[in-house]
């Protein structure tokens, strides 16, 4: 997207936008764009994280769904990873 012409930019935007709306509730951060990261420790994963987003959802096939129709499947080569954060106890 740094490359991208302004009206590419506003129509990446509306469709964001068109996304955090059918969300709804259930978006709880739209998220940010990553940058750069750095491995501290063990083995690098398997691929680029480019941006993360919260959303809560009873269950996994829920949270699934959230993401039917997300401007970054529209991206050639780009992918959705859903991870549940688990609690932590007593919290």
């Amino acid at each position: 997207m740094a490359n991208a012409k302004p009206e590419q930019m506003k129509a990446s935007m509306a469709a964001w936008e068109a996304w955090a709306k059918k969300a709804g509730a259930a978006l709880l951060d739209v998220g940010a764009p990553l940058g750069g990261s750095a491995l501290i420790k063990g083995t690098p994963g398997q691929g680029h994280i480019g941006g993360y987003s919260f959303v809560e959802a009873d269950s996994l096939d829920a949270a699934k769904k959230l993401f039917d129709a997300h401007p970054a499947l529209e991206m050639p080569g780009a992918s959705i990873e859903i991870l549940e954060q688990m609690s932590m106890g007593g919290k």
